[in-house]
C-alpha cells in the first residue's frame, strides 16, 4: 500500500468514524484533525474542527459572518488556519501519522490549508485522511499523486475498508 491513504465517498458513509475507530484500535501516535457536525435539535447547523489533542474550533456555521460560503454554511478560514493548519504543522514534526479529515470544499478555501496538505503528502510520513468525492482541481491533483491511494467507502464495504486501514496503519513505511 502507498504512504498516503485517503478515504472518499458520499456523506454519511462513516469515513470520519472509520478513521477515529482505526486510530483507537492501534498504538499509532497520530496528529492532525477531524471534522464533526454541529447539530441543534437534530438539524445540522455547521461543522467543527477537533484536533487529535483536543483543540476545537468552528469551521463553518449557518450563524457566523464570513465572506466565504459553501452551501448554506459560512466558512471561518481563520479558525481553520489557527486550529487545523497548526495541528497539521505540529503533526508533521511530532507524529507517526498525520490525520487530515477532510480535504473538502470548505477547507480548500484556505491557501494555508492547501500548503499544509501538500507538505504532509510530501513529508515521507504516513497520512490518513478523507477527501471530497466530487471533482475539484486541487483535490483531483492530490488523488493523482503517486504516493496517494484512495479508497471509496460505502455502507456495504465499510468493514473491508476498516480492515485495510488497520493493516495499513500497522505496516512500516519503506
Amino acid at each position: 500500500m502507498k504512504r498516503v491513504l485517503l478515504l472518499t465517498g458520499k456523506p454519511g458513509t462513516g469515513k470520519t468514524a472509520l478513521i477515529k475507530e482505526t486510530l483507537a484500535g492501534t498504538k499509532v501516535k497520530g496528529g492532525g484533525f477531524y471534522t464533526e457536525e454541529i447539530r441543534t435539535g437534530g438539524i445540522r447547523q455547521g461543522f467543527r474542527i477537533v484536533t487529535l489533542d483536543g483543540q476545537e474550533a468552528t469551521l463553518a456555521h449557518v450563524g457566523i459572518s464570513s465572506p466565504h460560503q459553501v452551501s448554506k454554511y459560512r466558512v471561518d478560514t481563520d479558525a481553520l488556519d489557527r486550529v487545523g493548519v497548526t495541528a497539521l504543522r505540529l503533526a508533521l514534526k511530532e507524529n507517526d501519522v498525520i490525520v487530515i479529515d477532510e480535504i473538502g470544499k470548505m477547507e480548500l478555501l484556505s491557501p494555508q490549508f492547501r500548503e499544509a496538505v501538500t507538505q504532509a503528502i510530501n513529508s515521507g510520513k504516513k497520512v490518513l485522511g478523507t477527501i471530497m468525492l466530487n471533482p475539484h482541481p486541487f483535490a483531483d491533483e492530490i488523488k493523482r499523486h503517486p504516493e496517494v491511494e484512495t479508497l471509496l467507502v460505502t455502507r456495504d464495504n465499510r468493514p473491508d475498508v476498516m480492515r485495510k486501514v488497520l493493516n495499513w496503519l500497522t505496516e512500516k513505511v519503506n
